[in-house]
């Protein structure tokens, strides 16, 4: 069966196609043109059947939620929790990410537990497991590598992280920079890294992309490319190692693509905002306009608690510049593993942000909702601004929690409420939009 690209390319909308086009207002022979292109990506699994989410030009910014294991808690059941938290919060896409218990089990529950599109990194379960059987994850046979990567695609995977552009040559241009300032922070980044070194070999996944390509094309799984060097703090970002395994990856998804194979690329982790316009014009020129997938970005080192917001303000300036995903960081990141609360709080930043990016990439049709809201809002007309948020359950539990004496204001104005005020002196004008 052809994957969703090749059936673009031969003229044909598939259902996936025309949902992506219902849900966000596009004519189907645009969604059809734009996949056809590699513009627009739609993770997809014949095994899992998920909720469509199209990710990629002119398409609303999507989020990414993370969970998984760790070595240190291993609890399946708060994993599936985590999974539905993350779905009920808004999530548009699910990365299971566990590195600690059975592997196999924990995947297999969250897929089953959600219908949001699941992705993963499969160099996760590949270094876990050779370090189980030969007591060594650098003895990792090759092999096994793409025996795992068919695996994962077989029990549902709509999208997979693969880290194809570390190679030995990014490894030299890290050397010869001096290292860096924070260090390495991808697991995925520095296994690969330490099995070159011990091994003395090439990146298999680099090597021989072609059969990572064709593995998941059999399931029409979107190859996210890996972002195995990206930048794990402010004075990292867009140094050489970064930027080179960039521009792999940017030529691997153009090979990936005419291998008929829907490609996405990731991008660095922290990011100033000065440098954010710039990464995201760099990746859509050399890509060929492939889809990009932001992780954070963290726009600032210094707030760890808070590393929810300093991502969600990262993410808001990645979707105004173009970015078509992005990935939520919790208040945990860099402190803890998440727990469902962490979740959902991180959900909701990055839903915040993306719309926030959207409302001024898309300016035409993204702003009517605040204008709505702000009639609302001058109108003290309290459930229209709840039916307007875009979390109405959170607005009005505050409002609920202080009551105000009269019920037109709130608490924080009371008998000053200025829309009150104003209301009075211009109330023959407020039929209108404007006074």
């Amino acid at each position: 069966m052809k994957t969703q690209i090749e059936q673009a390319r031969d003229g044909v909308v598939t259902p996936q196609m025309a949902q992506v086009a219902a849900d966000e207002g596009f004519t189907a022979e645009y969604v059809r043109e734009k996949v056809a292109e590699g513009k627009i990506v739609i993770p997809w699994s014949r095994i899992h059947k998920p909720r469509v989410a199209g990710i990629g030009q002119g398409l609303g910014t999507k989020v990414n939620a993370s969970i998984g294991t760790s070595s240190d808690i291993i609890d399946y059941e708060a994993e599936v929790r985590k999974a539905k938290a993350a779905e009920e919060t808004g999530a548009d896409t699910l990365m299971e990410l566990s590195v600690g218990g059975d592997l196999d089990r924990v995947r297999r529950e969250v897929i089953g537990a959600v219908n949001l599109p699941v992705g993963n990194v499969p160099l996760y379960q590949a270094f876990c497991e050779a370090a189980r059987k030969y007591g060594d994850p650098n003895k990792l046979d090759e092999e096994m590598l793409f025996e795992i990567i068919e695996r994962q695609c077989a029990d549902g995977m709509s999208f997979m992280a693969v880290h194809c552009g570390i190679n030995l040559y990014t490894l030299e241009r890290l050397r010869k920079q001096g290292y860096r300032y924070g260090g390495l922070v991808s697991k995925g980044g520095v296994s690969m890294a330490a099995w070159m070194i011990a091994n003395r070999r090439e990146n298999p996944l680099y090597e021989k992309f072609d059969r990572v390509v064709e593995i998941l094309k059999r399931y029409d799984t979107v190859l996210s490319l890996g972002n195995g060097l990206r930048a794990g703090a402010i004075h990292d970002s867009s140094d050489r190692a970064q930027i080179q395994e960039l521009l792999i990856n940017c030529e691997l998804a153009e090979i990936g693509r005419e291998m008929g194979c829907q490609m996405l690329v990731e991008g660095p982790g922290h990011v100033p905002l000065d440098e954010v316009q710039g990464n995201i014009q760099l990746q859509k020129r050399m890509s060929g306009g492939a889809p990009y997938y932001m992780l954070g970005p963290i726009s600032t080192d210094v707030a760890p608690g808070f590393d929810h917001i300093t991502a969600a303000i990262g993410a808001a300036q990645s979707s105004r510049f173009g970015a078509d995903l992005i990935c939520y960081i919790t208040p945990a990141e860099h402190l803890a593993l998440p727990n469902e609360e962490d979740v959902r709080a991180g959900v909701k930043a990055a839903k915040v942000a993306a719309y926030i990016g959207d409302m001024n990439k898309y300016p035409e049709k993204g702003r009517q909702r605040d204008k709505e809201m702000s009639k609302a809002r001058r109108d003290l007309d309290w459930q229209k601004q709840f039916e307007l948020a875009l979390y109405p359950e959170d607005a009005a539990a505050i409002r609920k929690s202080r009551v105000p004496e009269d019920e037109q204001t709130c608490t924080m104005c009371g008998d000053f409420c200025a829309s009150r005020g104003a209301g009075k002196i211009f109330a023959a004008d407020l039929r209108g939009d404007k006074i």
